[in-house]
């Protein structure tokens, strides 16, 4: 049975805090807009009027899909585990840009085709070696979806534990723009066709057959609505159950999460589905050109940070938005107020 962790209310008191005190710094009120927003909102998940987001982190999970012998993606699956090597390396866009944010970057294997060598660096969350062909039958078990979760939160622990303040999702695995799409066209009621993209970057003809294997994964498994944990044993994906039990978990132990792309979105989907309570715990970092993405934001009721045509996934847009959550908190503690730079304010 799955035991989800209790999701703490936001302190309105330190929300009530840091918005008295935004309206006093040297600026119109409202004139920084989200960023504003922003750091009334971290103030509020971690119960204090002086936030902090000095110690950040960019959890990547990765895993395998068997649905990738259909040939939904444009690329084979051998590249999960050699991308996996490529982050432990430091040659990935994700390391980059974390290096630029000061974010450490923590990989975990929920459930990739190959075993790690130990001491490698990779966090050892292994469900199983990929999950099941989608096209032919469940991704996985009821009790791997749980396990999925479980491990998820279990890493969001592990990382708190390590010392932080802000923390973001990233994701490897070559085919989970599939099993993404399917959760999205489910949960969200849309068609298939209006939730399903390009993904690693299929034409026309690949992405027609992608849109036909994930309604024949839906016909087959018959996914119930209604119930999150059957959506991921059917058509999910051992990483997109890790990131969402690690959202779960973050929010848990007051930890503001910053949502990346299109898969990290269908996790939190997923989370929020189990959990409605994490909700102001989440930032969205961007709105992907995955066609899907946008309709998922709106489903679950945040709006993204940015727009930068970005589909990479790897955590690359929520380490990107770190550095504006880090400026909208800077802002609150740093900037002066009219009373101590001797300006006037408005009459």
């Amino acid at each position: 049975m799955l035991r989800i962790p209790p999701i703490p209310v936001p302190d309105h008191e330190s929300s009530s805090s840091a918005r008295a005190h935004q309206g006093r710094l040297t600026k119109p009120a409202g004139s920084l807009g989200r960023l504003e927003e922003l750091s009334i909102q971290i103030a509020a998940i971690q119960g204090t009027g002086k936030p902090n987001v000095t110690r950040k982190a960019v959890v990547v999970m990765a895993g395998d899909h068997g649905v990738t012998g259909e040939g939904v993606s444009a690329y084979p699956a051998d590249v999960t585990p050699q991308m996996v090597f490529n982050f432990l390396n430091g040659g990935a866009a994700i390391n980059v840009l974390a290096r630029q944010a000061g974010a450490r970057v923590s990989v975990v294997d929920m459930g990739v085709s190959v075993d790690f060598p130990p001491g490698c660096g990779v966090i050892d969350a292994k469900v199983d070696h990929g999950t099941g062909n989608i096209a032919r039958g469940p991704a996985m078990t009821r009790q791997q979806a749980e396990q999925c979760i479980e491990r998820g939160i279990e890493v969001a622990y592990r990382e708190f534990d390590r010392g932080l303040d802000l923390i973001a999702t990233g994701d490897m695995g070559i085919g989970n723009t599939t099993p993404s799409s399917a959760i999205a066209a489910i949960i969200t009621s849309f068609p298939v066709e209006k939730v399903t993209g390009r993904g690693t970057g299929l034409n026309e003809t690949g992405l027609a057959a992608k849109i036909a294997v994930i309604k024949q994964a839906i016909q087959v498994n018959r996914p119930d609505r209604n119930n999150p944990l059957d959506i991921l044993a059917k058509v999910g994906g051992f990483e997109i159950g890790g990131l969402a039990g690690l959202i779960i978990g973050s929010a848990s132990r007051r930890l503001p999460v910053v949502i990346d792309g299109f898969i990290s979105t269908a996790a939190a989907l997923l989370a929020y589905e189990i959990e409605p309570g994490i909700k102001p715990y989440l930032i969205a970092a961007h709105r992907s050109v995955e066609s899907g993405h946008h309709v998922m934001l709106e489903k679950i009721g945040i709006e993204p940070l940015m727009d930068l045509n970005m589909r990479l996934g790897e955590g690359t847009g929520a380490v990107l938005a770190f550095h504006i959550i880090e400026a909208s908190v800077r802002i609150l503690n740093e900037m002066s107020t009219f009373e101590d730079a001797g300006v006037t304010d408005k009459s």
